[in-house]
């Protein structure tokens, strides 16, 4: 769909209770990563509807592994199964899934999965969903870092373009809005160094309740803004 001036490009999305969603249901806290994963799905959906070109989502950040191993193993799970499972049902859709975040910490089946769907979905020209998973606004600055000093950039020579050109997607622009849901008003490490101007919107929504009215809500609030940018 064409995009209307007011929509923003890319909308990065901070998905946030999944496990108090399901606690007070007195369910297994994976219960609500499913059912997150669910509404994901509309989601995408509906972003590529109101003409959103990329659509960047939190799944699993850096600190995450900290938590229990079985949540930790059940989410890993939840990711292979949906990268071998919703490709056909993506690729009608002409979107393109990405990931941003570190990959070394994967299982080679996870992995697999992950380069499988880039790959099967690299020359298609409509929405671009990017994965953060294992991702941390700061541990992407410090690869930038490690890449520059390895290229041999003189200090001198560093400016804003060079770290963007050294971060994990340099040719995905900054995120116009940002969203968080469940109430929590801190960044929690995401896009920390693209994040600079972005607009922010918080809802008390838990992110398994959260549906395409809210996400109109979000985008109808963000048409509202006047992006100065530090100007006038």
């Amino acid at each position: 769909m064409a995009q209307n001036a007011n929509t923003p490009s890319h909308v990065g999305i901070i998905m946030d209770g999944n496990g108090r969603w399901a606690t007070g249901r007195s369910l297994p806290r994976l219960a609500g990563h499913k059912k997150g994963a669910e509404v994901l799905e509309g989601i995408i959906e509906h972003a590529d509807d109101i003409g959103v070109k990329y659509l960047s989502v939190y799944a699993f950040s850096t600190e995450n592994w900290k938590r229990a191993s079985d949540e930790v193993s059940g989410l890993m799970s939840l990711f292979e199964y949906y990268l071998k499972n919703k490709l056909e049902k993506f690729k009608p859709k002409h979107g393109r899934l990405r990931f941003a975040g570190r990959r070394d910490r994967f299982s080679a089946s996870l992995l697999e999965a992950i380069e499988n769907f880039e790959r099967e979905t690299r020359d298609e020209t409509g929405i671009q969903i990017i994965l953060c998973v294992d991702y941390g606004g700061r541990q992407e600055l410090v690869d930038a870092v490690k890449n520059i000093v390895s290229s041999g950039v003189a200090p001198s020579d560093i400016d804003e373009a060079v770290i963007s050109r050294s971060l994990y997607l340099p040719d995905v622009p900054d995120p116009d809005l940002i969203i968080r849901t469940s109430g929590e008003l801190r960044m929690s490490n995401f896009w920390l160094w693209k994040s600079a101007y972005s607009e922010l919107y918080f809802t008390d929504t838990l992110w398994p309740d959260f549906d395409n009215a809210a996400l109109d809500e979000a985008v109808a609030a963000y048409a509202t803004r006047d992006r100065r940018k530090g100007g006038v």
